[in-house]
């Protein structure tokens, strides 16, 4: 699956890549009580690691557009680790989050790799309700420092 509004994130990028997690995940500090991880990550080195893709809005030209949403991604061995997902809160319910993680299924598939996984906050209530309905399935939980997550999976068939 290909979508012209999805493409790897450049060096170009960092500052909207920042400002899209910043906001994604700012609402949660007072909830968990800590920066969420992704907030404190390297934005620059993920991008230049090619590991982040950024969904733009539409209209313009290829390419064109403000960054909506992002992913960060990294291939393991047996499976396509799903770091981060972000949707700018004005974009939530627009389809952009689906699109992204419609692109994770696609590039895991492209790599050959068997599933996807990934771990969300258990205090991310929002997280536990969409991720199952989108095929994931919760396989364990830990604390990681500050950290209570919940691991996911996703199996592609």
């Amino acid at each position: 699956m290909t979508d012209e509004r999805i493409r790897p994130a450049v060096a170009a990028d960092v500052p909207e890549v920042k400002a899209v997690i910043d906001a994604a995940f700012r609402p949660y500090v007072a909830r968990i009580g800590v920066v969420p991880a992704p907030m404190e990550a390297d934005h620059a080195a993920n991008v230049a690691a090619g590991s982040v893709f950024v969904a733009r809005e539409p209209g313009g030209a290829a390419g064109a557009g403000r960054v909506t949403g992002l992913v960060v991604i990294e291939p393991r061995e047996d499976h396509l680790w799903l770091d981060v997902v972000a949707v700018r809160p004005e974009a939530h319910g627009t389809g952009v989050g689906r699109l992204l993680l419609e692109f994770v299924d696609a590039r895991a598939r492209a790599l050959g790799l068997p599933e996807i996984r990934l771990c969300t906050n258990a205090m991310m209530w929002e997280n536990q309700r969409i991720y199952p309905k989108l095929g994931y399935e919760a396989v364990g939980r830990g604390v990681t420092g500050p950290y209570d997550r919940i691991h996911y999976r996703k199996r592609l068939g």
